[in-house]
């Protein structure tokens, strides 16, 4: 059974820091781009904040967190990561992780399998 299981989310003061996990099973990672959405508030459409591709290692980020969140894998553990320094209040989200057998893409509709979301709250 394929799944993606993030955590790693929960309420954090502006300016704080959270490093969100993606656990994989059920299939390996070493072929997937992987990359972090955040949805805000529900029922908007998902905005892609990062991906990491399967050949490289190339990283992609959203202008409104390059410099401030880095995505990293460990295919060993099966498992992707983003950190999050830095973080404002319009940071707030559900944040998903995702896997795409092949290049990075913008559009969510393009990726295989995707977790259950976290929830992030940027909030003093």
């Amino acid at each position: 059974q394929v799944q993606l299981v993030e955590s790693g989310g929960g309420l954090v003061q502006p300016g704080g820091s959270l490093r969100l996990s993606c656990a994989a099973s059920g299939f390996i990672l070493d072929d997937y781009a992987l990359g972090w959405f955040r949805q805000a508030p529900p029922g908007e459409g998902r905005e892609r904040v990062s991906c990491i591709s399967s050949d490289d290692g190339t990283t992609y980020y959203a202008d409104s967190v390059q410099g401030r969140f880095t995505i990293s894998r460990d295919n060993a553990k099966n498992t992707v990561y983003l950190q999050m320094n830095s973080l404002k209040s319009e940071a707030t989200a559900v944040y998903y992780c995702a896997a795409l057998q092949g290049v990075c893409s913008l559009d969510p509709y393009d990726y295989d399998y995707w977790g259950q979301g976290t929830q992030v709250t940027v909030s003093s």
